[in-house]
């Protein structure tokens, strides 16, 4: 199998079968081996190891991680790859299937298990969320558009802080491993992308949590009290409670880390509403 980490060995390949990148879909296909090798690495296979990927696209990093050893579950959205992914994929141990990874069922994924994915911009926070909240990957190794990564990051009081931000420090520890320049994709994208390793750190769901979380971002530029109301909290158990909670009455949400929400759960309980 010729190499699928120069440009124009994937422009022969799709030109073959009469294929583009389809951008809706958020395609940009890696195309440089060191910085595929990166991934690789962080990843950490062991031998015989499942590992799951979304959008592998024409089966880049999937051929890497069966190389490497793993054993790979990959979901891809674009039916029209099926012929590529079956010719760069045969004879490896891998399992295609051919879904939506948002419409999946990942409850049957073992716990403690292994996500590597070159994520699609266009999936990438949702089903980062979604994965988070199940809970079923140990670790998750994921390339993501720069911007996702420092929302995934961020820290209090940042531009870039807000849901995904708490969902994030809720349930993993966040590790930004280094970016991924435009000329190392084809099509090139507009944007930087960055590696990101998340470990699980075993936070269940919580959904009243979140909640809460929620309604106190609905207007950024609202103070929290005020958010909160606004979603059927009395003012006075929300004064008490941001009093308990150690918090000014005038903090924006922006301003709170993931224990303060917890504190301010704990004391606030439910709305009336």
């Amino acid at each position: 199998m010729p190499s699928l980490t120069k440009p124009s060995t994937v422009r022969a390949l799709l030109e073959r079968y009469g294929l583009a990148a389809d951008r809706r879909l958020g395609q940009n296909f890696l195309v440089d081996a060191g910085l595929l090798d990166v991934i690789v690495r962080t990843a950490d296979v062991r031998p015989g190891q499942e590992v799951w990927e979304v959008g592998p696209g024409l089966g880049t990093l999937t051929r890497a991680l069966a190389l490497a050893g793993a054993r790979v579950h990959a979901i891809e959205k674009d039916t029209r790859l099926e012929p590529v992914l079956r010719e760069t994929l045969a004879g490896l141990p891998v399992e295609l299937s051919f879904a939506d990874a948002l419409d999946c069922d990942w409850s049957e994924v073992p716990p403690g298990s292994l996500f590597v994915s070159n994520l699609p911009y266009n999936v990438a926070t949702p089903l980062l969320s979604e994965l988070l909240r199940q809970g079923r990957f140990g670790r998750l190794v994921v390339l993501l558009q720069r911007e996702v990564a420092e929302r995934l990051a961020a820290a209090p009081g940042t531009p870039a802080y807000g849901l995904l931000s708490l969902r994030a420090a809720h349930h993993a520890r966040v590790r930004k491993v280094r970016d991924f320049p435009p000329e190392a994709f084809y099509p090139r994208p507009k944007v930087t992308s960055t590696l990101v390793e998340l470990e699980h750190t075993g936070a269940p769901d919580d959904p009243e949590l979140f909640r809460l979380i929620e309604a106190a971002f609905a207007a950024r530029r609202k103070t929290l009290r005020k958010n909160l109301e606004q979603a059927g909290w009395p003012r006075d158990r929300v004064l008490a409670a941001l009093a308990e909670a150690g918090l000014e009455p005038m903090v924006r949400a922006e301003r709170l880390g993931i224990e303060d929400f917890r504190k301010l759960h704990a004391a606030l309980g439910a709305p009336a509403s």
